[in-house]
């Protein structure tokens, strides 16, 4: 064994702790620029008694937080599960929102939480094996709603010749969608995504994210060489992440 399973927690954990790999992950997956990232802790409890919530990578990029867990195993509920980290990265803000003032009638000064400086939360599930019956490279949810699933899913709607009558039925949708009062369009700026590693490599799609899937991919062969990872060693960004989970460089603990 040359490198160390990317796929693997501790490898993931020591690769994607450098702010550089983090960034350059994140900028090729969502095809887009960052100017500044935060990497956040990771270990949290929510109460007194409640068991302590683990993610793998967690950060704050612009205004946006951001988790990534990796899924090496085959597991009923990671529905649930990955909706609950979801949830908890959004509550974990409670740890840091700002007050605001306001006065009742009495002209008594009362402070309260500013909850209008909640950030959307972006979670991203790297699936290894399972690919939940999807053959896409990822799939994305988001909040919208309603009448979006019920317009998309009316089958007698789609039967139907009258354009006009269809397309009366995507107004009222896009004007619900639209609505921005009071920044309800806050709710589908949270994105819960699936990437599914196993798709990625087999559909090998032109995509700036392809590479980190093939080598964590190439990474699960037990007996990978270095002749497996010449080509990722002439990108500085990749050749350290090799350097953090070869075979040389890993102590005993590891």
């Amino acid at each position: 064994m040359y490198l160390a399973p990317l796929n693997y927690d501790r490898y993931f954990r020591k690769v994607f702790s450098d702010t550089g790999i983090a960034k350059r992950f994140l900028e090729d997956f969502f095809d887009t620029k960052i100017d500044f990232i935060e990497l956040l802790t990771t270990h949290h409890k929510l109460t007194d008694d409640s068991a302590a919530v683990e993610f793998d990578f967690r950060c704050r990029i612009g205004e946006q937080y951001v988790i990534i867990d990796m899924q090496q195993w085959y597991k009923p509920d990671i529905v649930h599960r990955f909706y609950t980290y979801h949830c908890i990265n959004t509550a974990l803000q409670l740890e840091n929102m700002p007050l605001k003032s306001f006065y009742l009638e009495t002209d008594k000064e009362r402070k309260t939480k500013d909850y209008s400086e909640l950030l959307p939360v972006i979670t991203l599930i790297w699936m290894v094996d399972d690919t939940l019956n999807f053959r896409d490279d990822y799939v994305s949810y988001t909040m919208t709603p309603e009448i979006i699933t019920e317009f998309v899913s009316n089958h007698l709607l789609w039967q139907n010749e009258n354009l006009t009558d269809l397309l009366k039925h995507r107004e009222l949708a896009l004007s619900q969608l639209n609505n921005r009062t009071k920044k309800l369009d806050f709710l589908r700026k949270n994105r819960l995504i699936f990437a599914f590693q196993k798709n990625i490599v087999r559909n090998q799609k032109f995509a700036k994210y392809y590479s980190w899937f093939e080598l964590a991919e190439k990474t699960r062969n037990r007996l990978n060489e270095k002749a497996d990872f010449l080509k990722f060693a002439e990108d500085g960004i990749f050749a350290e992440i090799m350097r953090r989970i070869s075979r040389e460089s890993l102590k005993q603990d590891d």
